[in-house]
């Protein structure tokens, strides 16, 4: 398990939408941190230093404030509607001797023969729900789909979790399968060679009356 990061904040001296934007305006991200009974903390950081920590799947940080160190969770992290710029995020405080309940991503290695035959990977789950230590939070959880041959599939129950570290999704719930391409009834008759024949209106001529 890689270590944790080290992410730097400061405390916020204003609240407030407008103090919010003026931070955002200056490439920081304003956040909170709360937890263990102590008074809750608003907080800002440099949005370079954080997207990279939440995009590689950390999920708890060494956080620097005020001259002291602390372990703390993401809990919340919020984007803007076109998920391209990070506006607000929450971390609570933890430590070593507490179990704690987080996403995890999953993610695929190696290809599928399946899929070489033509099959379709489709991945119903893309995050698992999981509880662990506190500082045993895997970044993410990784499946090797080398054996997954069309119409095959892999169940939660079968997922290899590192230790101390319990599922909390329905065992039974699939993660991932392939399976074979759909075909419209368009595609069938053009591999077909058929062509529905067009309706011929037949007209009647009538005879003018004197």
């Amino acid at each position: 398990m890689a270590e944790d990061p080290k992410l730097v904040a400061q405390p916020r001296a204003k609240l407030g939408t407008a103090e919010c934007r003026r931070l955002r305006r200056d490439a920081k991200v304003p956040g909170n941190i709360y937890g263990h009974g102590e008074a809750p903390v608003t907080i800002a950081v440099p949005a370079e230093s954080l997207i990279p920590i939440v995009h590689s799947g950390h999920k708890v940080v060494d956080l620097e404030l005020d001259g002291s160190s602390q372990k703390a969770m993401f809990r919340e992290v919020q984007w803007d509607t076109f998920g391209s710029h990070l506006i607000h995020f929450d971390l609570q405080r933890v430590s070593a001797d507490e179990r704690v309940t987080t996403e995890v991503a999953v993610e695929t290695h190696g290809t599928s023969p399946g899929v070489l035959a033509g099959g379709i990977l489709e991945m119903p789950l893309h995050t698992i729900r999981i509880e662990c230590p506190a500082l045993q939070i895997p970044d993410r959880i990784e499946v090797n789909i080398n054996h997954i041959d069309l119409g095959g599939a892999i169940h939660v129950g079968d997922l290899q979790l590192p230790p101390d570290v319990k599922v909390l999704n329905d065992p039974d719930e699939i993660v991932l399968h392939v399976v074979r391409p759909t075909v419209t009834a368009e595609e069938l008759e053009a591999a077909s060679g058929t062509v529905e024949p067009e309706l011929v209106k037949k007209t009647t001529e009538t005879e003018p009356t004197e």
